[in-house]
């Protein structure tokens, strides 16, 4: 048994202050697999407050896919080895968080019937055909439009589409209904509106420096009807958001970035 004190004792005596740190902290260790703070259990609410830094992680897992494209690039590798290389570098770092969910999400929203049938259906961990297919173009969109891109504009969108695709979560848990009442979405919390404008101001922020104000804005744009489409498409199927929904608005809104500048490259 641990002799560390409990969560609550742990802000009371300064070891959790709720900063902007242990908000980073927090964020990156539900967004990604790296093995930070697992020895410190966060106080409730912490996921939902942490949201307002996802796009300062979204923005390092897009360094980190641009320095992997880098490489390979300098390696002498086609753009499309390189862009291939990237993407499974990502998805190996966030352990396919916003894969698995688009996956599941994907096949309770093709298999038909009604809405407690497509809830059992994307809580089964198996996965079918539609979320197969899914996954199949999802990787290869992002994987197509990073070949076509130079290394520097490549390297560029990268960093945005991770920082503005993070940034559309929080958004969406903070404005729609849950559509059941456990898993990963209720267990995260509705973030506060204070969080929400964090979010979207520094994932805005990200992506007109990364872009340029010019791609940025429609950037920008692409992401925020990619992420509305799947939000709509979600509460006809199913009546809100799950953690799934939220993986496929993750997806949706960086496959967007990414198309976006690749059509203006």
């Amino acid at each position: 048994m641990s002799d560390s004190p409990p969560p609550d004792e742990r802000a009371q005596t300064g070891e959790w202050s709720g900063g902007w740190w242990d908000d980073l902290r927090t964020a990156t260790l539900f967004l990604t697999r790296l093995p930070i703070a697992r020895d410190l259990p966060a106080p409730e609410g912490a996921l939902a407050r942490a949201m307002r830094v996802f796009p300062l992680v979204g923005l390092a897992i897009g360094l980190f896919g641009a320095a992997v494209y880098a490489v390979a690039h300098g390696l002498g590798l086609p753009a499309t080895l390189s862009a291939l290389v990237s993407v499974g570098a990502i998805i190996a770092l966030t352990g396919a968080l916003h894969e698995d969910g688009l996956a599941d999400m994907a096949d309770g929203f093709g298999a038909g019937g009604g809405r407690e049938r497509k809830l059992a259906i994307m809580r089964d961990s198996r996965t079918g055909v539609y979320g197969a297919l899914a996954l199949i173009l999802s990787v290869a969109a992002r994987i197509a439009a990073l070949a076509a891109l130079p290394a520097p504009v490549a390297a560029a969108a990268l960093i945005a589409a991770h920082a503005i695709s993070r940034a559309a979560l929080p958004a969406a848990m903070w404005r729609e209904t849950l559509a059941r009442d456990d898993g990963l979405a209720v267990a995260a919390g509705r973030p506060r509106r204070e969080a929400v404008l964090w979010s979207v101001g520094l994932g805005a922020a990200i992506a007109l420096v990364a872009l340029g104000p010019a791609t940025g804005v429609v950037a920008l744009a692409a992401a925020a009807a990619a992420a509305y489409a799947v939000l709509r498409l979600a509460r006809r199927q199913i009546g809100g958001i799950t953690g799934d929904v939220l993986g496929g608005v993750q997806q949706a809104a960086e496959i967007a970035v990414l198309l976006v500048v690749a059509a203006r490259a």
